[in-house]
């Protein structure tokens, strides 16, 4: 058992099914054919395999941290060792809005999944947020979802992690049975145009890379989730130097995941039958195999990236709250561990308070937190990229048992790489965060300060 209550249950398996599932949610079903649409066939794929690469260096970053410090927190622990408690407190903090923001945007996707099956179910009008209809019943989909997850979360690391690897895999097999299958029923014509542009406003940019920005921008949305190892490694039983090679795995392998997908539509479905206002990727599996069947089970291939998504980031949520309470820098009473389920039982309570009542606002107000969440997610790492460094320079001699060769210049990529990306949602860019977005960013920075400000003056 771990010192700090923890025990030391997932192995290799368990930690890539918990990060690749992580990554590999809701989306690749909801979004491969909006990227399409919006950078054509090949740029959809030269942009998600632009974004990996950034990720990928961001992750190599990652991997010789957890590897070195192998505790609770990560991205927490990382940052309080190379610049201390504040800037570890903005860094997990906006981790946590990451994590929060996917859990509640899985909370909506749950009751999507119902909608394209049937819409009989949904009754009991309430109000209309952002031009959506909420229904009593379709919120009470997501919300049964949430308690599942929360109480299969509470009951242990080992039963969650079990459940992970069993749903992980019904993703993969669909996921190869579609590539294989688009690949020989599919028609390289269906690929034109290879580049596209939605957006409309001046740009600098050519017009090529200008439609790949609205790919780019979600990368860090649909990446998020490799750093869900660093947030268990007190949980983790394999040799230090063994997590980081699967953190990076890990990344690479949703990579491939991803551009496959892409390709995959895109070969099998001809751009003028995509539409916005359908679900692309099962409509792609239905014309391969010619049966609204396969469409269905790539609809339920999806329910299972929703569900392995939403418990993964339930798993690293709750680990990143109990390491700042447990530096003091959130309640103490958060840094509680199950005497019987060795797991942060109120951590997970909480977030499954918080996010239990996401549904009430509705699909597309959701897409705001998405957005605002992707925001801090990109600081977050940027802030990880820039300790890499910090720690490369003052402490060399640091034991590393996994060691990234050419460490300064990874870093150094991982940071412009991050830059970049957060560039991307500031104003001036093309692609910037709306005002509703901005508001929740600023109500998260605010009672950041708020609780940051309060354990301060309690600690003194």
């Amino acid at each position: 058992m771990h010192e700090q209550g923890f025990s030391k249950v997932l192995g290799s398996k368990d930690v890539l099914a918990l990060a690749f599932g992580a990554m590999i949610g809701w989306g690749w079903i909801v979004l491969t054919g909006d990227w399409v649409i919006a950078a054509g066939s090949a740029g959809s794929i030269l942009a998600m395999a632009l974004g990996s690469i950034i990720i990928i260096f961001i992750g190599l970053s990652y991997a010789e941290l957890a590897a070195a410090m192998p505790e609770t927190g990560g991205a927490q622990i990382f940052t309080a060792r190379a610049f201390g408690p504040m800037t570890s407190f903005v860094c997990t903090w906006s981790l946590i809005l990451g994590y929060v923001s996917v859990v509640a945007f899985e909370a909506v996707a749950l009751p999507t999944v119902l909608d394209h099956i049937t819409t009989d179910y949904q009754v009991v009008f309430l109000w209309n947020v952002a031009g959506w209809d909420v229904y009593l019943t379709w919120a009470l989909v997501g919300m049964a979802g949430t308690a599942l997850v929360t109480w299969l979360n509470y009951k242990g690391v080992e039963n969650a992690s079990s459940f992970q690897k069993a749903v992980t895999l019904v993703i993969v097999v669909v996921g190869v049975v579609f590539v294989l299958g688009a690949s020989v029923q599919g028609s390289a014509e269906n690929m034109e145009p290879l580049f596209n542009n939605t957006i409309t406003q001046d740009s600098a940019l050519p017009s090529f890379l200008l439609g790949m920005l609205p790919v780019l921008m979600v990368v860090p949305f649909m990446f998020v989730g490799f750093d869900v190892i660093p947030q268990t490694a007190a949980e983790i039983n394999v040799p230090q130097a063994m997590i980081g090679k699967l953190l990076v795995i890990s990344v690479i392998a949703a990579m491939l995941f991803y551009c496959a997908i892409i390709f995959a539509v895109g070969y099998a479905l001809p751009h003028e039958k995509m539409s916005p206002d359908i679900l692309t990727t099962p409509q792609a599996m239905e014309a391969v195999f010619n049966s609204p069947w396969a469409g269905k089970v790539m609809v339920l291939a999806g329910l299972a990236g929703i569900v392995t998504s939403w418990n993964a980031f339930f798993i690293g949520g709750s680990r990143a709250i109990y390491s700042l309470a447990t530096a003091g820098m959130l309640p103490r009473w958060l840094a509680y561990i199950h005497p019987v389920y060795k797991t942060p039982t109120r951590a997970i309570l909480l977030i499954g308070g918080v996010t239990f009542f996401a549904p009430l606002l509705g699909r597309k107000a959701l897409l705001w937190f998405v957005n605002a969440g992707s925001l801090a997610i990109v600081l977050a790492y940027l802030l990880v990229c820039l300790a890499f460094i910090t720690l490369r320079i003052r402490e060399p001699h640091m034991p590393r048992p996994f060691k990234v060769r050419g460490g300064l210049p990874i870093g150094i990529l991982a940071v412009l790489g991050s830059a970049i990306m957060l560039y991307m949602y500031l104003p001036l860019s093309p692609s910037a965060l709306v005002l509703e977005e901005w508001l929740m960013l600023l109500a998260w920075v605010l009672l950041g300060v708020s609780l940051f400000r309060q354990r301060k003056q309690h600690l003194s």
